[in-house]
């Protein structure tokens, strides 16, 4: 123990010189600020995004705006910088720099750009159904909201196909956790998920599951009537589906005759 004591100290004097020696070099190495022309900068920073080297061309972007702040460039800058966050994957670091853009400029011609790049930056994090959908939920509003701001952007289109695609994501997470409930015999559970899909997201492609699944669970929860009306809607509006050959193989000639005439252009459903 005496030995290792006394062989430390030689040790640590040799590395306090080294670190003194080290600083002092470091202290001696001035780095220089040193202003650049904006439209060097920016293209520097496009150059490594066309490179496809995102982190760089982050750091270029935000150099634009460090370096003139009340240059027309700099708007662009903010945007090319969110937008290289979102190419490498960083949705989190875009969204934060796209909200800060749309606090910043909120009648820039580009602000319906920046709410779609956000919307994109959920959408891309939607996860599958067995798993939490805040991110679908948060794609969904986002895009609801560019939609209501910018009808006629050239942006709305692909945002009304996402939001499809997003309400069709969220009815099938209420078919899951309502298909859950159904095989732990919680039916009056199930039943209200299957309603939900039926009231809230009648333009998915899970509603013919939905009905034959509400058909399933007022059977076993003996309410034959809503079972019957239930089936009899299903036939009516979708007639050629499997899962109305399901119900009519459970109600048999029990199914009634559809109970409500469609709407015209809303054919549909209230079935209880």
């Amino acid at each position: 123990m005496i030995h290792f004591k006394r062989s430390r100290g030689p040790l640590i004097a040799a590395l306090a010189v080294f670190l003194s020696l080290a600083l002092g070099a470091c202290a001696g190495k001035k780095v220089e600020y040193q202003e650049r022309p904006v439209e060097t900068l920016y293209n520097e920073a496009m150059d490594a995004l066309l490179d496809e080297d995102f982190e760089t061309a982050t750091q270029k972007f935000d150099e634009v705006e460090r370096q003139h702040p009340y240059s027309l460039w700099t708007n662009k800058a903010q945007l090319m910088a969110a937008y290289s966050y979102y190419l490498n994957n960083h949705y989190d670091d875009a969204i934060v720099a796209l909200d800060r853009f749309i606090q910043l400029h909120p009648t820039s011609k580009d602000v319906a750009y920046a709410y779609y790049l956000k919307g994109l930056s959920y959408y891309e994090q939607i996860s599958d159904v067995s798993r939490d959908q805040l991110m679908t939920q948060l794609a969904l509003s986002t895009l609801d909201e560019l939609i209501k701001r910018f009808p006629q952007s050239k942006y709305a289109r692909d945002a009304k196909l996402k939001i499809d695609l997003t309400r069709d994501h969220l009815a099938g997470k209420e078919m899951e956790i309502g298909r859950y409930y159904q095989t732990q015999g919680q039916y009056l559970a199930a039943i209200n998920r299957f309603k939900n899909v039926i009231d809230d997201y009648q333009t998915t492609t899970h509603v013919p599951e939905a009905l034959h699944r509400l058909t399933e669970a007022y059977l076993a929860f003996g309410m034959n009537a809503e079972a019957q009306k239930t089936a009899a809607v299903l036939g009516y509006n979708f007639p050629g589906s499997e899962w109305y050959l399901d119900s009519y193989k459970l109600m048999g000639k029990e199914v009634a005759e559809p109970w409500a005439e469609p709407k015209e252009s809303k054919p549909w459903y209230k079935v209880w």
